[in-house]
This record gives structure tokens, C-alpha cells and sequence, in this order.
């Protein structure tokens, strides 16, 4: 019997298992396996919801800008691109982005400065006529400002270059002497189509705001910073090209205000006017890489971008 003999040896000291301990040894096995199954599968699920992967192709807006938002910072009939060194000789003017503008100020100045501007590289100056309601003093409480890629065929906006540093623009016709004299701005309600743009200024239902839109000219002639007249060194397209005369195109700047009034426009007054006295000013002071990082990824890219130069 040598079988039993050797089985009996291996068994000795401890009785086997029976058959119903055998069942629930095996389900108590499998029921941690799953617990550490769903457990791994729970963190996975945890992973993707804190870092989320890149953004899909499909969530991209295919319009070629990014912006700055420059709230107020201050007031003063200064000038620095039409009337420099001259303090006070300007009508009143409020001032966007850059913390310092003055009349003496220039491109080592300004850069030295703080801003307002989100994101804060953007230490550039804009500038426009004051609002008036009735004598008193309005100040716009939105204060974007889009640098567009549109206006030119799309082959061109992959070309567009970054603004020169220290640039200096004017746009619009501050001697207006009425709606259709050369002025470029215009006037509108913000979530009111029903009222119709307008150069001069609308009348907007109660618990609107009055918006101003001006657009800059985008096609620079590839030397001067700035003309004799402001403008001349700049221009605008035709038939979605830059003309001969100035071959360089740079971004559109659009200046877009929102103002905290409606109603009767008779009431308001700009310090130069008119609404369709309505202008602005630039002093470019991005620095160069990051503009160049802009205009590289979101115009070049026909890319809709945020503040921070991202989609």
C-alpha cells in the first residue's frame, strides 16, 4: 500500500479543508480582486478629470485674433503722439493699459511703467476722447481691445507681422464736422441690433450701454513708426490686400468701449465733439516676443486666443 502510505505522510499535523471552505475562500479571492479593479479604474477616472489632455481640434475657433482687456486708469488733456511735451494742451482725454501716460512720455518711459492692461506684458497706452453726460465725466466700465487678422484674404493673414515696437497710430477723424466727414468710428447698443450703428451717437433702451467700435488701420509701410499727421505711415486694405504704398500687414487693432449710459443722445458730448468725433490713440508697447508669439499663434493660425495668447 504504498500510495496510501505516502498520502497519509503528506497530510500529517492538519486536516484538510472541506469542501464548503474551499467556496468561500475562493469568492472571498475574487471579491478583492474586483475591489482592487474598480479601485485602479476609479483612479484612472480621477486622472483624466484633474489633467485633462490638450484641446480637441473640433473645440477651436477658427477666427485669427487674441486681446488685451485694459480697464481706465486716468485722465488728462495730455497728448504724447499728437501734442508731445505739451502738458495740457489737449482736450481731455481718458487713458487705457499703461499706468503713466502723460504727455512727456515716449517709448523708455512707458516701458518702465505699469498697467492695467490683462495680460500684464501688454504695457501699451490707449487713449480716446473723453465722454461727457451732460458736464459730467463718463468712463467706459468694458475696455477690450482685439488684435484681428480680418480685412485681408486668409493667405495674407498668414503673413501678418507683429507691430514694430514703440509704434504709434491714430485712427478715426477728431475734426469731424459731421457723420460721413472721413470718420471710421462707430456707435451701437450692447445686446440691441434693433438700433441701428451709427457714426454719431444712439439712443439706447433703458438698462442698455452705449458701445463705441473703432477699427485701426492694418497695413503699415514697413519704416516709420509714426508721420507727420499720425496716419499717413499706416492704411487701410483694399479688396483684401495692403496697397503698394504700405505692403506690410500687421494686425487690426479694434478698439470696442462700453459705456454706462442710454437714452437721449443729446446729452453726450466727447471733449473733441461729436460722436463721430470719436478716435483713438495707440503706443505700441508689447514686447516684441511676446506679440510675436501672438500674432505667430493665433493670427498666423487664424486661431481664436484669449488674454493669455492661447486658445
Amino acid at each position: 500500500m504504498p500510495f496510501l502510505s505516502r498520502h497519509r505522510t503528506e497530510h500529517r499535523g492538519r486536516r484538510p479543508l472541506a469542501p464548503w471552505r474551499y467556496r468561500i475562500a475562493g469568492l472571498a479571492a475574487a471579491a478583492l480582486a474586483l475591489s482592487f479593479i474598480q479601485a485602479n479604474a476609479g483612479n484612472a477616472a480621477g486622472d483624466r478629470t484633474f489633467q485633462p489632455g490638450p484641446k480637441a481640434a473640433a473645440d477651436v475657433v477658427r477666427v485669427a485674433e487674441f486681446l488685451a482687456e485694459c480697464p481706465y486708469t486716468h485722465r488728462a488733456p495730455d497728448d504724447p503722439i499728437v501734442l508731445p511735451n505739451l502738458p495740457g494742451a489737449s482736450h481731455m482725454h481718458s487713458f487705457f493699459g499703461n499706468d503713466s501716460t502723460n504727455a512727456h512720455s515716449d517709448l523708455a518711459s512707458l516701458e518702465k511703467a505699469g498697467t492695467s492692461c490683462a495680460p500684464t506684458t501688454d504695457l501699451s497706452s490707449y487713449w480716446v476722447p473723453t465722454l461727457y453726460d451732460g458736464d459730467k465725466e463718463v468712463e467706459p466700465t468694458g475696455t477690450t481691445f482685439y488684435y484681428l487678422g480680418e480685412g485681408v484674404r486668409d493667405d495674407i493673414i498668414r503673413t501678418i507681422k507683429p507691430f514694430p515696437r514703440g509704434l504709434r497710430i491714430v485712427a478715426g477723424n477728431a475734426k469731424a464736422a459731421g457723420p460721413d466727414d472721413n470718420t471710421i468710428s462707430r456707435w451701437s447698443c450692447l445686446h440691441h441690433g434693433e438700433v441701428n450703428p451709427s457714426h454719431d451717437f444712439v439712443n439706447c433702451p433703458a438698462g442698455s450701454m452705449m458701445e463705441s467700435y473703432l477699427d485701426f488701420p492694418q497695413c503699415w509701410n514697413g519704416t516709420d513708426l509714426d508721420s507727420a499727421d499720425h496716419k499717413s505711415h499706416m492704411a487701410y486694405p483694399v479688396g483684401g490686400a495692403c496697397p503698394s504704398t504700405h505692403p506690410v500687414p500687421v494686425p487690426k487693432l479694434r478698439q470696442v468701449l462700453r459705456y454706462p449710459v442710454n437714452g437721449d443722445p443729446a446729452r453726450f458730448r466727447l471733449a473733441s465733439g461729436r460722436g463721430y468725433t470719436m478716435h483713438g490713440d495707440f503706443f505700441n508697447v508689447w514686447p516684441e516676443a511676446e506679440m510675436a508669439q501672438r500674432v505667430r499663434d493665433c493670427i498666423n493660425a487664424i486661431i481664436k486666443c484669449g488674454a493669455d495668447g492661447t486658445p
